[in-house]
């Protein structure tokens, strides 16, 4: 007996340490990468990195890490910012455009807003990932799900396929100054459906394809001026219009991020920028993923 409560008490002990919180996270965004992780910092005010950058794309989906409740969706030092309080812990999300209020009852794994672009911390477009219990910041990597977040490659075999495209990301970082939708168009003044985003970006700028595919189109293409269009997988293309220069021809296979063109402002323009659409069995649908 007395061995036995030897081994029980050290168990009971370790249980008693454990977190409230040990529930696993789910990823936020598409991509399981940490492009900057936690360090803490030695103070209350010193220096450091108080949560972890999931590197993603301007107007990505940005989905609650577990079922909580909104507590906070407003801007803390000029960054739009999302905290879901789970219990005795608090998940924060910048920075991003929210689409949902404080009081709002979440899902694990339900919408929040959108990924805006160039977060302080960030060396490219990411998400910002906190991670608190009272006042105390902690790892969120920790209870982040691992399963299935890595690809073993052959190192003497061809490199594998990048992935296929993934609606709601954009080529381009950038702000989406008109949205996919109805509107009045700036130059005719004629209301009728937006088809695609306009992102805006300099004159010059390199556009990426957005995934692998088939050219089906380069070339001017009247109000849209200067067209590359991509056909992809499963009955998906994209097309990419304004631009000030053509880099790929009709029937090339691209791979995703394969550069098309350079952003410019050819057809019924008011400037430089990329309209993007994103076409589903030849019909426009909004690249963003739902109407806004």
């Amino acid at each position: 007996m007395r061995r036995l409560l030897l081994l029980v008490f050290p168990l009971l002990a370790l249980a008693a340490a454990a977190p409230a919180h040990a529930s696993p996270w789910q990823w936020p965004l598409g991509d399981h990468r940490i492009d900057r992780p936690f360090d803490p910092p030695a103070s209350d005010y010193g220096a450091g990195h108080r949560g972890i950058d999931i590197p993603g794309r301007t107007g990505q989906t940005v989905r609650a890490v577990a079922a909580g409740r909104v507590t906070f969706a407003g801007r803390v030092a000029g960054v739009w910012t999302i905290t879901v309080t789970h219990g005795d812990e608090r998940s924060t999300y910048q920075p991003v455009s929210p689409a949902v209020r404080v009081g709002d009852a979440v899902t694990a794994g339900q919408p929040l807003g959108r990924l805006l672009g160039r977060h302080p911390s960030c060396r490219r477009t990411c998400l910002n990932l906190g991670r608190l219990r009272g006042e105390q910041y902690l790892d969120p990597a920790d209870l982040l799900a691992t399963s299935g977040s890595y690809r073993l490659i052959d190192p003497d075999g061809a490199p594998p396929e990048p992935p296929d495209l993934v609606g709601g990301d954009l080529p381009l970082d950038g702000p989406v100054t008109s949205a996919y939708g109805m509107r009045v168009h700036p130059l005719t003044g004629v209301r009728k459906l937006h088809d695609g985003v306009d992102i805006g970006a300099p004159c010059g700028t390199a556009v990426p394809a957005a995934g692998p595919g088939r050219v089906d189109r380069s070339s001017s293409n009247g109000a849209y001026g200067l067209q590359v269009e991509i056909r992809h997988a499963g009955g998906t293309a994209t097309s990419y219009s304004h631009l000030s220069s053509l880099a790929v021809r009709v029937g090339e296979q691209v791979g995703g991020g394969t550069v098309v063109g350079r952003v410019g402002s050819t057809g019924s323009s008011t400037g430089c920028h990329l309209h993007f659409m994103r076409l589903v069995d030849g019909r426009p649908v909004d690249p963003l993923g739902t109407s806004r």
